[in-house]
């Protein structure tokens, strides 16, 4: 594990701050290294407003967009709602149907099947529109690269409206509209929406049209807040807004499905982190494991005891979602050490019965264990279907597209994206991704980087301080939870190794008589040799609160011990 230091700002510019802001070196600093350097951008920071907020008549396409959908309410046509089956795709058609049902009677839902159908819109949801004479369909968080398919909907009289947040192609579907601020000729402020996001500006949008401000639609805005920690998009300008509000919502009145969910979470108040932990992982089972319809009912039903008795199920859903992906893992890992393939910069594994709805997970996972480009493919039909991660800093997507020859189809972002091929063109493709990525990838990205925000002293961690580091939420990429690093650090002698097959390492460090302080080190069990060696040693870490029999009391939570 590499540590990086982030450089220190201009001391004269920490001392200004300081003085305009009224606050330590630390915080100073901290705001700093995230550009903030004045009074007016701090308190946009530490002070979301919806004045934060772009026009959504900014985005492109947005004035078509809001005039077929006005026509469609006004003419009392039917509408279909499609979305993709993941957090980002259900949270989206639950926003977006719930909201034109109060504008519309013939609203419905769409989610295609994720082993029938695969990702994005069908052939098969096109003529299940058809057959039940839906006039217009509403896609979102998937569609830009339909290009085939919106021709197939105008040949049988359905229009499109595309809401998405994927990179398109070359060629934009000949769609009514195609709200993707990814667009090159999209000059809309802000590229980094995630698709439940631009589904939201739609019915700002379509609200502006009733004399309504965004303020009168903050009950969608849980929605929002869980497809952004799920979609893991930068959490800056407009997203950390949208996420501040919609984590407003959930802690204090979260839709009926949302509030089934939690219910058993016993928390005071949920962060971003708990969202992507514990939300996003049950709506996302309903798509990896049955089917993504589960999670729309469940986000959309509007009474709680139907809700509870929904959200038995997802967790259901989402405990054997578990126990799938912890088996195909270690499957997977074996395949690795049979094939002599540990060596590699990239990991490609194949099995055809490994579980489609959980391949994305498997690769996340097998990131961690190799830190390098992966993909996880399994049997789906006659083709081979894959997910793909990628490390911090490399992009997959266009290593995907350096292979394309050998592709069938595939679509996605920087770090994480799908494709199918030709069982055939499997050894090609998996020579030409490893051969791709060796050539162009910074061998500095295959070693595992902690950076470092600051290096202080553990008497300067107080109560003051953690106060104001909550303000700084919600953390994600683009503002994450600041991490520190001490030196000098002895263990007080009560350090031990704690959890299953003791993992994890517990501590109480200081640096002198009177600077104790509680450390947690989750997967750190391996380092209990360097506390006990009874030298000092160095840690990187974030400020926590441990709360425990109703007290709350700081601690650190580390992520790395060094000799």
């Amino acid at each position: 594990m590499h540590w990086t230091l982030k450089p220190k700002p201009d001391p004269l510019k920490v001392e200004a701050l300081k003085k305009e802001l009224q606050v330590d070196d630390i915080v100073a600093t901290l705001l700093l290294q995230r550009g903030i350097t004045t009074y007016e951008s701090a308190k946009t920071f530490f002070r979301p407003s919806f004045d934060d907020l772009h026009d959504p008549f900014l985005m492109k396409d947005m004035d078509k967009a809001v005039v077929r959908i006005e026509k469609a309410i006004v003419n009392g046509e039917n509408v279909l709602v499609y979305g993709d089956y993941d957090v980002d795709g259900t949270t989206s058609v639950a926003l977006m149907s719930s909201y034109l049902k109060t504008r519309l009677e013939s609203i419905a839902t769409y989610i295609p099947d994720r082993y029938d159908e695969g990702y994005g819109i069908s052939y098969k949801g096109i003529d299940f529109a058809n057959d039940n004479d839906f006039t217009l369909i509403i896609a979102l968080d998937c569609g830009v690269k339909a290009i085939d398919k919106i021709a197939y909907a105008q040949e049988k009289g359905i229009d499109f409206i595309i809401c998405d947040h994927h990179r398109p192609g070359d060629q934009l579907p000949d769609a009514v509209a195609v709200l993707d601020p990814k667009r090159g000729d999209c000059e809309y402020p802000f590229k980094e929406l995630c698709g439940c996001g631009v589904g939201f500006k739609l019915i700002t949008a379509l609200a502006s049209n009733q004399g309504q401000s965004v303020e009168d639609l903050t009950e969608y805005l849980d929605l929002v807040a869980t497809a952004i920690g799920a979609d893991i998009v930068p959490i800056v300008e407009e997203n950390r807004a949208l996420a501040y509000f919609g984590l407003q919502v959930i802690n204090t009145k979260p839709r009926p499905g949302m509030k089934a969910i939690i219910a058993e979470v016993k928390k005071d108040e949920l962060t971003i982190t708990d969202v992507v932990f514990i939300i996003a992982p049950r709506i996302n089972a309903a798509g990896r494991m049955k089917h993504g319809n589960h999670a729309v009912t469940l986000l959309t039903e509007t009474d709680f005891n139907l809700a509870a008795a929904y959200a038995v199920d997802i967790d259901q859903f989402n405990t054997d979602r578990r126990e799938t992906d912890k088996r195909i893992t270690e499957e997977a890992l074996i395949q690795i050490e049979e094939n002599n393939e540990q060596k590699g910069f990239t990991t490609v594994v194949y099995r055809e019965d490994w579980h489609k709805g959980v391949i994305g997970i498997v690769a996340s996972r097998l990131t961690e264990t190799y830190f390098r480009p992966t993909l996880v493919f399994t049997k789906s039909g006659d083709k081979l279907a894959a997910s793909a991660r990628s490390v911090k800093g490399f992009d997959v997507y266009n290593a995907l597209e350096a292979c394309s020859e050998y592709i069938e189809q595939f679509g996605g972002h920087k770090y994480a994206a799908g494709l199918t091929l030709l069982p055939e063109n499997y050894d090609a493709f998996k020579a030409k991704f490893e051969n791709i990525v060796k050539k162009s990838i910074d061998q500095k990205l295959l070693i595992p980087e902690i950076k470092v925000d600051l290096k202080i002293e553990l008497g300067q961690i107080n109560d003051k301080l953690m106060r104001i580091l909550k303000q700084f939420a919600p953390f994600g990429p683009g503002n994450m939870s600041p991490t520190f690093m001490s030196q000098g650090v002895k263990d007080t002698g009560w350090g031990k190794c704690v959890g299953e097959d003791d993992k994890h390492i517990r501590l109480t460090a200081t640096q002198s008589f009177n600077d104790k302080i509680a450390c947690i080190g989750f997967g750190l069990g391996d380092k209990i040799d360097v506390i006990k060696s009874k030298r000092p040693f160095s840690i990187t870490y974030s400020i926590d609160e441990n709360h425990w029999n109703g007290k709350i009391s700081l601690q650190l939570k580390l992520k790395d011990i060094k000799e």
